[in-house]
């Protein structure tokens, strides 16, 4: 069930937020959206995998998201939409749960005078907002953030608790960025020397275009030189590590724990899986879709499905493939010698 039940809509009201067709009583309430298996009177829920169907028959909704081709097998109301899955996206805001908005500037933020920021953004308890930071209109930055020096908002956007934004950060108008969130930290830029390693000043700053999304504990790096850039309409998961001069193209979805080295670009319309790693200098194309847990080490050229490693297996099946791995390139240099005594 919903976590706000007070929220309630009628089955032609959703309808026409997703330009629906109704099958059934436009008129029956929906206080809630739920899985088909959870579902109970008075919830909405969708069918947008196939191998979901087995619990349509089953399900207590009084309302099913479905395409056309499976509304028949509905058991109650049906709500017909070209792409199920979508609807539900658009659907889902209408049950979040809401918080309690703040108002204004808490008495125990630090604001510097020198400091811009509009009269209807909000600045939560125990935030600080360095000189030379500007925050534009109906930005709501959260308990205990902190806007480093010289570091611009743009309206609308949503800092949750605890986000910290170094100094010369842009970010875009309309983007959330969740709890624990570090943007503008130094890259890892050292230099052998005789001694041990040398810091190398980071210089460069982050750029975050609109409608960005960062997932909690995110961290995006400041360029060496030039800037960190994530474009317009990018979504991050949780606990990605961004670095240096990396360019990430718009609208590419990252999943969790994924890692990108110094320096790679990455293009536009990309989906890259939880645990994927990114080395360093690398060029990836417009539309490519990393699988989880691929490792990538040389450019990516042409759009198209990639991935690496193996799946799990029996321990013991795994060792034995491993010995063979090891033994590959013997293997191909005894293949090559009888070809070329073949010859």
């Amino acid at each position: 069930m919903s976590e706000t039940p007070e929220k309630q809509f009628t089955l032609s009201q959703l309808a026409a937020m997703v330009d629906g067709e109704v099958v059934g009583d436009g008129n029956t309430i929906i206080t809630g959206i739920s899985t088909l298996q959870a579902a109970q009177k008075g919830d909405i829920s969708f069918l947008a995998n196939p191998a979901y169907e087995k619990y349509l028959k089953d399900t207590l909704a009084s309302v099913v998201i479905l395409s056309s081709n499976s509304v028949d097998k509905a058991p109650c109301n049906a709500l017909v939409v070209n792409n199920p899955y979508l609807a539900y996206a658009t659907l889902s805001h209408c049950f979040a749960y809401s918080l309690t908005e703040p108002q204004g500037v808490h008495q125990s933020a630090v604001v510097d005078p020198l400091a811009i920021v509009d009269a209807s953004a909000v600045v939560a308890a125990n935030a600080v907002i360095e000189k030379g930071a500007v925050i534009g209109a109906n930005v709501i930055v959260g308990a205990g953030c902190f806007i480093g020096e010289n570091t611009e908002i743009g309206e609308d956007t949503r800092l949750y608790a605890n986000v910290s934004v170094y100094h010369g950060v842009s970010i875009g108008k309309q983007c959330i960025i969740h709890s624990g969130v570090v943007i503008g930290a130094d890259g890892f830029g050292i230099a052998p020397g005789p001694t041990g390693w040398n810091k190398i000043a980071q210089i460069g700053g982050v750029v975050i275009g609109d409608n960005v999304e960062v997932g909690a504990n995110t961290t995006i790096d400041r360029g060496a030189l030039d800037n960190t850039i994530i474009e317009n309409g990018v979504k991050l998961d949780n606990q990605i590590q961004i670095a240096h001069n990396v360019i990430v193209g718009e609208n590419t979805a990252i999943a969790a724990c994924a890692g990108i080295a110094g320096s790679t670009r990455v293009g536009k319309g990309c989906v890259i899986g939880g645990g994927c790693g990114l080395a360093g200098h690398l060029t990836i194309a417009d539309n490519v879709h990393l699988t989880g847990m691929t490792l990538v080490t040389k450019s990516i050229k042409k759009a198209g499905v990639y991935s690496s490693g193996t799946a799990v297996e029996p321990n013991d099946k795994w060792r034995r493939n491993v010995v063979r791995f090891r033994q590959l390139d013997e293997l191909a240099n005894r293949v090559k010698k009888l070809e070329k005594d073949n010859g």
